[in-house]
Order: structure tokens, then sequence, then C-alpha cells
């Protein structure tokens, strides 16, 4: 099945990543972000496209500008995702080929983000927010809408945020933190895929 779920490795270096991203694809997280503000993040986004381009989605988060989008497309990501709403960001995203996923808050975010072209919406942080101001703002979306829920999302309320409608979810500390070995990854990889599963399933 296809998982919802993407992986936010924050602080990863490019000499971990690849196990860490072999563990991940293993137990079922196929969508795997590096943020820019980890240590040489171009060359992870590099080796992990390189290595698992048929078998994953791979790209960069905490993007900013569209210098930063043309260096990850360089580097063979596929997706774009953003802690903001960058109409310009976005467009040059979709110029280049890639999954555009900002972040937003706002209906007024939202509606911005897809007029310029979002592939889909990253809720951040969703903790404040909640389900109740998501499932409220995602009542005006359009059907379609992809939207994601990041920032104190996990095993514990995935429930919770499937009910009011969100798409998906982007992990981070509860799936890698710096210094973590790929061994732990898998383990906490593990049971999230076995939450979402249950969940989402139902």
């Amino acid at each position: 099945m296809t998982r919802n779920i993407i992986a936010i490795l924050r602080g990863v270096t490019p000499a971990e990543v690849l196990p860490i991203a072999h563990e991940l694809i293993n137990v079922g997280v196929t969508t795997i972000e590096v943020p820019l503000n980890s240590p040489d993040p171009m060359h992870s986004i590099a080796a992990m496209a390189g290595e698992f381009h048929d078998a994953a989605i791979i790209g960069a988060g905490t993007v900013l500008t569209v210098d930063q989008v043309a260096q990850v497309a360089d580097a063979g990501g596929q997706i774009i995702v953003s802690p903001d709403c960058n109409p310009v960001v976005i467009a040059a995203t979709k110029s280049a080929g890639m999954g555009s996923f900002p972040g937003v808050f706002s209906p007024t975010e939202c509606f911005a983000a897809l007029a310029a072209g979002a592939d889909g919406l990253k809720f951040f942080p969703s903790f404040l927010i909640g389900t109740k101001g998501f499932s409220a703002v995602n009542a005006v979306l359009p059907v379609a809408t992809k939207s994601y829920a990041v920032g104190g999302v996990g095993p514990d309320n995935f429930a919770a945020w499937l009910d009011v409608g969100i798409h998906g979810f982007g992990i981070g500390t509860g799936i890698y933190r710096p210094g973590d070995s790929a061994a732990e990854v898998a383990v906490k990889a593990r049971k999230i895929v076995a939450a979402y599963d249950e969940v989402a399933q139902r």
C-alpha cells in the first residue's frame, strides 16, 4: 500500500543517510526529505536520489528560495517542502518538474498556495491548528486537496487527524533524531507504519 508518510531527516549527514533511507524504504516509508538546515543536505539528497530513485520519492525540506529549488533539482530531488507559502518558490518548483508542498496555516495561505500550483499543503505546526482548526479550513478547500499534518503528529493521534480528513503526515523527531542509528530509525519507523496501517485501513 502507499503510505502518505513523509520522513523528515533533519540533521542527518551524508555519511549516514543511505543506511537510514534503506531501512525506511524497507519498512514502507517511501517519501523522504532532508531539511536544508541539515549538514551538507545536497550531498545527502543526491546520494539518496542516485541510490533509491526507483524505490522512493526523495526531496528537500525547509526550502525558502528559488536558488535552493534549483540546487535540489540539480541534486535529483523530486519534491520541495517549505515551512512557508511563497508563490515564487512554488512556481520555481513546478517549473523544475518537482512536487510542491508549501507550509500553510490560514485559509488565505492555503488558497494562495493552490493558486500558485502547489501539489499539496503542509499544515505546520499542526499542533497549533489542531484537528478542529484543520477541519474548519478543510471544509472550504477543494475536495482533492492533499493536506499533510506536520508538527506534533504521530501514532497516538493518527486516527484523530484522519477522521477530520487529513491526507498524510510529516514525521520528524518521531522517526529520526540526529545521532540515531539506522537500526534505531527502523524500530521507530515500524511502529509508525503499524499505527498508520491500522487506522488507515479502518
